[in-house]
């Protein structure tokens, strides 16, 4: 009985195996390191891919297409270009793009930003271990890595995956001092311009119908999300970048879904500056005009 039961689940199991094999292979590009996938834990030691770690694969490689054509514009070929990304947190993104990108090439450099000591050990490990030595890795928040000894004065190329609420902005502004040709930006929890909008709701909403936008805390979350990045986008299309704005991924993948890629022109566009001004003083925000937005 035992014989007849494994004849009978042999082929099953062999199926499901091929249908595992074929679900990571259709998720893998050519090249692509297992190994590294493995130690991100991405796939299993088995090399298996779980329906979560599917997703973060799925977005971290879409996100790869889009800065892997900005790659070659900046760098062509050679890739002699250098890369800085914010809120790495472990540096999914990376070593993916160092593993799919930089690997291959002579020149280049990728440096992972990380407040998390911890975090940045970690990954200055990995990279040891696999032989990445045209990766870096600093200890500090965004907010202070503009004039850390340790990044080049400029910087080709500024990405920030899910940076928490005003990382994102600090990303931009380390972006515009390092004279960034592109930033790449998927914002995250946005909450700073809900807390200034809900500070004066009450003399918003007699002063103007429009108010009615943000009169509930709910409304008020979401608007200040949205505005946020209209002020973001608008701020770089002020400072002289080309700004484009789509989905990283479809909905049913990650609510924080904004992706933001902006490539620098050189032309200062007066007319965003203007309107970012006017929407942060119809919005009663101006106060974050010096901190912020300027």
């Amino acid at each position: 009985m035992n014989t007849t039961t494994a004849r009978k689940r042999t082929p099953a199991h062999a199926g499901a195996a091929g249908a595992v094999a074929a679900a990571v292979a259709t998720e893998i590009r050519p090249g692509q390191s297992v190994e590294l996938l493995k130690e991100l834990h991405i796939l299993t030691r088995e090399g298996k891919l779980n329906q979560d770690s599917r997703r973060k694969l799925k977005q971290v490689t879409h996100l790869f297409q889009f800065i892997e054509g900005l790659l070659n514009e900046l760098g062509g070929q050679e890739g002699g270009v250098t890369l800085a990304d914010h809120g790495a947190g472990k540096s999914y993104l990376g070593f993916i793009v160092y593993d799919l990108f930089f690997k291959a090439r002579t020149s280049g450099h990728v440096y992972g930003i990380e407040s998390r000591a911890e975090l940045v050990d970690r990954s200055r490990g990995l990279a040891a271990r696999l032989g990445f030595d045209r990766m870096s890795f600093l200890a500090a928040r965004v907010a202070d890595a503009t004039h850390a000894k340790a990044l080049p004065d400029q910087i080709d190329l500024v990405t920030a995956l899910h940076a928490c609420d005003t990382a994102t902005d600090d990303a931009i502004a380390f972006g515009l001092a390092k004279q960034a040709k592109a930033m790449v930006l998927v914002p995250c929890c946005q909450a700073e311009v809900a807390r200034v909008l809900n500070l004066g709701k009450a003399a918003s909403l007699a002063r103007t119908p429009l108010a009615e936008l943000w009169r509930h805390p709910l409304h008020t979350r979401e608007l200040g999300s949205q505005i946020t990045n209209v002020l973001r986008c608008l701020r770089l299309e002020a400072r002289g970048y080309k700004v484009s704005v789509t989905e990283l991924v479809g909905w049913e993948h990650s609510m924080k879904n904004e992706l933001i890629i902006a490539r620098h022109t050189g032309v200062p566009n007066r007319a965003a500056a203007e309107r970012l001004a006017a929407i942060l003083e119809q919005f009663g925000l101006s106060a974050l005009r010096e901190t912020r937005f300027q």
